[in-house]
């Protein structure tokens, strides 16, 4: 089992160590479930959304108004999801984490009626939720969107591509993001709730990762949705999307958090149990020196994504230099961590299917999406230059 002793640090109450015990007796109890890669990962993902709908726990990605565990949504717990979840199952903590973020901005800017119509049933596992931002051009660079919307009578009709899109095989519902065109660059863009059984939608390409996830590019042929699933204003899709992220960016350096500790448990147990030149593993210093950097890597990692966490469930309103340094440091962290690990395992670290080999196929992404390490650094740097001028970071 991983290390628990950061459950009694001071971020945490009663009932998220309560909430993180359960959570760990039932990944324990269904282990060959999530250990489980078939050859239909998008029935995989559907799989394990029914069961973690059916445990209760997707209830932590909506509000409690609306089938949810809190409300607001508790970053705190949907961190600790993340980080035990992905020791456990990368899977996993993926369907758990692309439910939270299809309907982060939902929760956060939807219109009643839409939230009663879609929030329960992603709570219960019901239904499979997908944020769709990113396109071939414009990654990064939000402001070269170019799938557009345009408003008709009752509604609005969205055109366009999307790609690298999370649940784009498998999703019934998806945040869009639009150019509605109030205001050049970022300022003109739109967001909206979107049913994927809308008229128009299409899986143009099924996109294959080096650990396997329903990724796909998507299309829009003059699909209308109705005006109620505008979120927030129109022309404010920018600020409803960065919103979202600043939520949930630092819940994906608790999934590397996750992968990290998994690493270094495995990494102990094959230095503790392999011996070389008649001594165990563990003995020798160089072996020594890399579980100190693994543990050292995660207790930092550990500080700055719940020290984010607790901050924004304290209600500090923007945490996006906290976020960024926690994602920033966590995933580039477990990178590393999880190297050393394949490296003790030695050949053994490269078999197909070794746990250490799993855990290198799946940080890879984790440094890419949300926001790559290259663009955290830049926040943070934009956050430092801002305090030293007096301005708000």
């Amino acid at each position: 089992m991983a290390d628990q002793t950061y459950l009694s640090w001071p971020f945490f109450e009663r009932r998220h160590r309560g909430y993180a015990a359960d959570l760990e007796a039932w990944c324990q109890a269904h282990a060959d479930e999530l250990h489980a890669e078939g050859a239909d990962v998008d029935a995989d993902c559907r799989h394990l959304v029914r069961l973690l709908g059916q445990a209760d726990f997707l209830r932590a990605t909506v509000p409690s108004n609306y089938g949810g565990l809190n409300s607001p949504v508790d970053v705190r717990t949907l961190c600790l999801s993340r980080q035990i979840l992905a020791y456990h199952s990368g899977l996993a903590d993926f369907v758990f984490a692309m439910q939270g973020l299809g309907t982060g901005a939902i929760s956060l800017f939807g219109a009643e009626a839409i939230k009663q119509a879609y929030l329960p049933k992603v709570a219960a596992g019901e239904m499979i939720a997908g944020f769709a931002l990113s396109e071939k051009e414009a990654g990064s660079d939000v402001a070269a969107m170019t799938t557009s919307a345009r408003r008709v009578e009752g509604g609005w009709i969205i055109n366009g591509e999307k790609t690298w899109i999370s649940n784009g095989t498998i999703a019934d519902l998806l945040t869009v993001f639009a150019r509605s065109g109030e205001a050049p660059g970022a300022r003109g863009i739109s967001a909206f709730a979107f049913p994927t059984a809308t008229r128009g939608f299409s899986i143009t390409e099924r996109i294959d990762v080096i650990a396997p996830h329903p990724l796909a590019t998507i299309r829009f042929d003059e699909c209308f949705v109705p005006d109620d699933h505008l979120l927030g204003e129109a022309g404010q899709g920018f600020k409803v999307a960065m919103a979202t992220l600043d939520m949930l960016r630092s819940t994906v350096g608790a999934a590397a958090l996750g992968f990290a500790r998994r690493a270094t448990d495995e990494a102990l147990g094959r230095a503790t149990s392999r011996e070389l030149f008649g001594a165990p593993l563990s003995d020798l210093q160089l072996t020594q020196a890399a579980l100190a950097d693994m543990a050292l890597g995660n207790d930092s990692s550990a500080l700055l994504i719940y020290r984010a966490a607790w901050a924004k469930d304290q209600g500090q309103p923007r945490i996006t230099r906290e976020a960024a340094m926690a994602k920033l440091h966590a995933t580039d962290t477990a990178q590393l961590t999880i190297d050393k690990a394949v490296q003790l395992f030695g050949g053994a670290g490269v078999v197909r299917g070794n746990m250490v080999e799993r855990l290198y196929r799946e940080i890879r992404a984790l440094r890419i999406y949300e926001g790559a390490s290259e663009v955290q650094k830049v926040v943070i740097a934009r956050a430092a230059i801002a305090e030293a001028q007096g301005g708000k970071a």
